[in-house]
């Protein structure tokens, strides 16, 4: 069974100081039966006028006519008012042709199949009547007036999303207005990141998943590069994202870039964490409790240990207690704030430590070797984690010993080694 306890007692010895980096700077399937496309109004017909042309008056000037017959008495009147309505008839005709049959004989009447998938891309930026093309384009919703009509009834007309769609033809339009309003829907490779990933483990699933090389998400994963966008990155130490690659399940049109999968994942940490716990009452409460000034990056790089300690909610509060009695010095621990994690240690080797990691490898993620927190999280935290890091059960207990079957809280260290016999 593997002991998450941290049983060795304090350590005594001093931690290097961590090098943070600041700076200032599917829609709902159709009717079984299919619909038809009301067909559009005919269009306007001409009406020829077929009165014949007006004879000719008799030459006043006594010019002969251009034809005459042998024997014809009669003077003929000249040839071009005929010629003249002979030009007209044929114009009129060829109009016909033009803008009249094309509406008789076109798609207009064509029959569309209702609950056709198709699907379409709505361009970033684009306008109201775009949209409305687009979908009037495809069969989606023939009548752009219906398109409006939905926008407004949902009171949608800033909440459209770019990106690619999934409909079918002749959809009921409020069901379209809803999925532009949920975002792109249609399938595309899904990235799936786990809670408690690092971010080297995060870059092979990227790898894996759309095949951006592990070498380029990492060189691109810099808190240097998104500060500027995202504030709660200034704390940051060494230019690490550690801890902010929120983890959840991803899905993107296309193959993303390793940019828009990072703001992808800053944006869930921004929604999920930053604008929904109350860090700030935290801060405050555990000042009052346990006499500690702690950050809020502080804060999430302790998360980041009791997600890699605790198995489920309850058992992360009373670890996160654990931590913060031993980093205020309590019992055991007073003038040795130490950790004492294996999690931490873990960060360095990749898989299980020995005792002969904890006294043979000098790293700050070393928590028996250094006082305090590491430089960085050490993975990224679940939001479940974090609330109960900001709101940790209420105890005195040192030590812990925590199996998939078994749990052991404790005050003393002759306590905590009971709890294995």
């Amino acid at each position: 069974m593997a002991d998450y306890s941290g049983s060795h007692r304090p350590g005594d010895t001093s931690r290097p100081a961590g090098k943070r980096f600041r700076t200032n700077g599917s829609a709902p399937a159709s009717s079984a039966s299919s619909r038809t496309a009301a067909p559009r109004p005919a269009g306007t017909r001409f009406s020829q006028n077929t009165s014949r042309p007006v004879s000719a008056q008799p030459s006043r000037t006594g010019v002969q006519p251009v034809y005459s017959r042998s024997g014809d008495s009669h003077k003929k009147g000249s040839p071009i008012p005929v010629i003249v309505g002979v030009l007209i008839a044929i114009a009129v005709v060829a109009g016909a042709a033009i803008f009249i049959f094309p509406r008789l004989f076109s798609g207009s009447d064509q029959t569309v199949e209702a609950g056709q998938q198709v699907t379409i891309t709505i361009p970033d930026g684009a306008s109201g009547d775009t949209i409305a093309s687009i979908l009037s384009e495809n069969h989606i919703i023939e009548d752009p007036s219906e398109y409006y009509a939905a926008v407004k009834k949902l009171n949608a007309e800033m909440s459209l999303k770019p990106g690619d769609y999934q409909f079918e033809t002749l959809q009921d339009p409020v069901e379209v207005v809803e999925q532009l309003v949920e975002g792109p829907n249609a399938s595309g490779a899904k990235l799936t990141v786990p809670e408690g990933r690092t971010v080297g483990q995060t870059a092979q699933l990227v790898e894996e998943t759309y095949g951006i090389s592990a070498d380029d998400f990492l060189a691109q994963a810099k808190a240097s590069a998104y500060v500027s966008d995202y504030p709660f990155l200034s704390e940051a130490a060494d230019d690490s994202l550690e801890g902010f690659l929120y983890p959840k399940t991803y899905t993107f049109s296309g193959t993303p870039t390793a940019d828009q999968i990072i703001r992808a994942m800053l944006d869930q940490y921004q929604t999920d964490v930053v604008d929904a716990l109350d860090f700030t009452a935290a801060r405050i409460a555990i000042n009052e409790r346990y006499g500690l000034d702690l950050s809020d990056y502080e804060l999430l790089v302790l998360a980041s240990v009791v997600e890699r300690e605790g198995l489920n909610a309850s058992q992360r509060a009373h670890v996160a207690s654990v931590f913060l009695n031993r980093m205020s010095g309590k019992g055991d621990f007073a003038g040795r704030p130490y950790l004492q994690s294996d999690a931490t240690l873990m960060y360095v080797t990749g898989g299980a430590v020995t005792a002969d990691d904890i006294q043979s490898i000098d790293s700050p993620y070393n928590s028996y070797k250094n006082a305090g927190l590491p430089p960085t999280p050490i993975c990224a935290p679940s939001v479940e984690a974090i609330q109960a890091t900001l709101n940790p059960t209420d105890s005195n207990d040192l030590y812990f010993y925590i199996t998939q079957d078994e749990e052991y809280f404790s005050e003393t260290y002759d306590e905590h080694m009971q709890s294995w016999e």
